[in-house]
């Protein structure tokens, strides 16, 4: 191993945040994005067979069409174009579709996924005080070139939710394009679980937005809901879709099945009355989160304090994970709670 990547290991060492894989097993569950409890649904289909190539070579299928076609008029859009993962959306999308000379403004707490396929495009990239709209504002005013506003509707280490009202006018005042990353908020919120977005007075006003089914629906994969020429442009430049061993057939099935599944609405219900509950058992009110969210974050701001206190947990029974820098800023270090159904 080259002397740069091991001092680069010894570095995380020393701070306390090496990261490894682990299995929490006998606990109760506080750790997954399985927030309606729906990855131990038994969802049988006559759908077989791998996938044998790409999508534009021999991986595509009427069961992926039927899928897209689908989730197009479930999620109220013209267009959906499925990926293999929230993370091969992120990618495909914002390393293709902003241009050079084009701008992206991301909340500074997006995703990593997105910030890593905004690194491997050609446009100008800028990140905006979290969830501030007089910051982002004040960016859309310097601008150039066509402008991307990049937000999740649900933030996946506070949390909390974007101020999409607010930030859906700015962006039709300023013809900004909006792109909404609904990964944790699919499922779990909107009528029938098609999310925040749909939320809104005006869905329509939503570039684009990424949905993912691997969290509240139990699953895998992801999908880029968006208008049809769109579409037809990621597929002939988002990399990550094109050079992609498609699903297989039967996961194209899967993903119909469970966001239409009729348990849903009650799971919604009940996961709402879940967290509620959870919250009554910290009358300190320690969570820095939304009262109805189903990520409850109690924040430390110490590495020492918050490895101490996953463990307090953990010796309770309870399957939590610390949260820590890098993932999140230094001083925001805490413990994540993911509350299910």
């Amino acid at each position: 191993m080259l002397a740069k990547w091991q001092d680069k290991l010894k570095k995380r060492e020393e701070e306390g945040t090496m990261r490894s894989l682990f299995r929490l097993e006998n606990k109760l569950d506080f750790y997954s994005n399985d927030y309606l409890g729906m990855s131990s649904l038994d969802i049988r289909s006559e759908a077989k067979g791998g996938s044998t190539g790409s999508r534009l070579i021999s991986g595509n299928s009427k069961e992926a069409a039927e899928c897209e076609s689908f989730l197009a008029d479930w999620f109220k859009t013209e267009s959906a174009l499925v990926f293999n993962s929230g993370y091969d959306a992120n990618l495909g999308f914002f390393s293709s579709i902003p241009q050079k000379g084009d701008w992206v403004l991301y909340d500074e707490k997006i995703h990593a996924s997105v910030r890593d396929g905004i690194r491997l495009s050609f446009a100008n990239s800028f990140s905006f005080i979290h969830n501030d709209v007089t910051d982002l504002q004040k960016k859309i005013q310097k601008a150039e070139g066509a402008v991307f506003v990049v937000v999740e509707s649900l933030y996946s280490m506070d949390g909390d939710f974007a101020p999409l009202g607010e930030i859906a006018a700015i962006c039709k005042l300023t013809n900004a394009k909006l792109v909404v990353d609904e990964a944790h908020a699919c499922g779990v919120f909107g009528e029938h679980g098609r999310g925040i977005v749909d939320c809104l007075p005006d869905s329509n006003s939503v570039f684009a937005r990424i949905v993912t089914f691997g969290k509240a629906y139990g699953y895998q994969g992801a999908a880029v809901l968006c208008s049809a020429e769109l579409k037809q442009f990621l597929i002939n430049f988002a990399r990550s879709f094109i050079y992609t061993t498609a699903l297989p057939r039967e996961s194209y099935r899967q993903i119909q099945e469970r966001v239409r599944h009729d348990i849903i609405p009650q799971r919604q219900r009940q996961l709402q009355w879940n967290i509620s509950e959870f919250r009554s058992q910290f009358p300190e009110n320690t969570f820095v989160s939304e009262v109805n969210s189903p990520i409850q974050v109690m924040r430390i701001g110490n590495i020492e304090e918050t490895k101490g206190k996953e463990q307090e947990f953990l010796d309770k029974g309870w399957a939590v994970k610390a949260i820590l820098s890098p993932t999140v800023a230094k001083g925001e270090e805490g413990i994540r709670f993911c509350i299910h159904f």
